[in-house]
């Protein structure tokens, strides 16, 4: 991300982070639940985190503020963990 200009540093940035974070938090929260209902629901969350994260690599991408290759290659990522959690 730190090629990313300026202006996008903070905002962008910063929401990339807080999703991409809340993605193993809660997937940790969750399994540390103590019943399998408790544990859906925070893969549930985790999956709209990775969501969330993967549609902010699209406008990354879109607005060209990364090499389209890079992104690819994140957003591919985002959807290899939103498989893992359903499969779960």
């Amino acid at each position: 991300m730190k090629q990313l200009p300026v202006e996008e540093k903070f905002g962008l940035i910063s929401q990339m982070k807080r999703s991409s974070i809340s993605i193993p938090s809660n997937i940790t929260e969750g399994a540390g639940r103590n019943s399998n209902k408790e544990f859906a629901y925070f893969l549930n969350v985790a999956n709209g985190s990775t969501t969330e994260l993967e549609t902010q690599l699209i406008l990354v991408k879109r607005l060209k503020l990364l090499e389209t290759k890079d992104v690819d290659i994140l957003i591919d990522k985002c959807v290899e963990i939103k498989k893992m959690n359903f499969s779960l």
